[in-house]
């Protein structure tokens, strides 16, 4: 199962027969092996990874730190649970270190994002404080290196 999760992680559109003749099996063991991995949750889902910029998409991307007050009973799921349930959010990380929570959020301005901070974010009960990061360039997401062009190796002698 893992060896299939990995190739899966990679790219989701592999054709099952790709992968059968790859892990020695047949496609139906492993169309019964993608079925099983997402009725144990094991597969939460299939993306694609867009380049926004060169769709050009005008997109704003921001990582937030938050220290958190956590809960008596549930220590810090029900906040990352509300936090999560925001549409803005991408993306709500638990992190050990000098925060509690790493929040990713998608915006079409630099405003929209600072006023989802200001508005709803900063103001719930358990957040304390936030930091917030402005991503000004992917160089690698999801394992895939985001190159707007091919980098020149050419070697330049001077004289």
């Amino acid at each position: 199962m893992e060896e299939l999760l990995r190739i899966l992680e990679k790219n989701a559109r592999m054709p099952i027969e790709d992968i059968a003749a790859m892990l020695d099996k047949t496609p139906e063991e492993i169309a019964a092996m993608m079925d099983e991995a997402a009725a144990k949750g094991y597969i939460r889902g299939y993306e694609t990874l867009v380049d926004w910029e060169q769709a050009g998409v005008n997109l704003v991307e921001a990582v937030i730190e938050l220290r958190v007050t956590p809960h008596k009973a549930r220590g810090f799921d029900d906040i990352g649970m509300t936090i999560a349930q925001f549409d803005e959010v991408d993306t709500v990380l638990l992190m050990s270190g000098s925060y509690d929570l790493q929040v990713i959020i998608k915006g079409r301005s630099f405003q929209e994002i600072a006023i989802f901070v200001a508005k709803r974010l900063s103001p719930l009960d358990d957040v304390l404080s936030t930091a917030t990061s402005f991503v000004l360039r992917p160089y690698k997401r999801g394992g895939r290196l985001y190159l707007a062009e091919e980098p020149d190796e050419r070697e330049c002698t001077v004289l």
